[in-house]
């Protein structure tokens, strides 16, 4: 068998191993600085908006509980997969759309009229 590559194929290799290596440096960089960031605050509270926690859940149920685990400084992995069961239970809770049970409410004006008729008529 012939094991010889290409030109292209060496070019194809060499250029993966690069976006790659240029990809986990951007990687650890944003690492370093999530881990500044944390000790900035110390041990306070993060207080995150509903779309923030979005975003993160989003992002978060893509990487996987393993990746996660290596990764996530602001919240916990449980925290953020949380977020995204909560997110896709209030995707599918559809109780807004369905009708009120039971008999519809009588108009007041229809009250009233039943109320002087029976006063009326002894």
């Amino acid at each position: 068998m012939n094991h010889v590559l290409k030109p292209w194929q060496l070019f194809l290799l060499i250029l993966a191993g690069w976006i790659n290596r240029h990809q986990q440096e951007v990687i650890e960089y944003l690492e370093a600085e999530n881990r500044v960031l944390r000790e900035k605050f110390g041990k306070k509270r993060i207080l995150l908006n509903d779309d923030q926690r979005r975003r993160l859940a989003v992002k978060g149920k893509v990487l996987g509980r393993k990746a996660l685990q290596e990764i996530a400084t602001i919240v916990t992995p449980d925290t953020i997969l949380r977020w995204h069961r909560e997110l896709i239970a209030a995707k599918w809770d559809y109780s807004k759309r369905r009708k009120n049970v039971g008999r519809p409410p009588v108009s007041q004006e229809v009250v009233d009229l039943v109320l002087l008729m029976a006063r009326e008529n002894p």
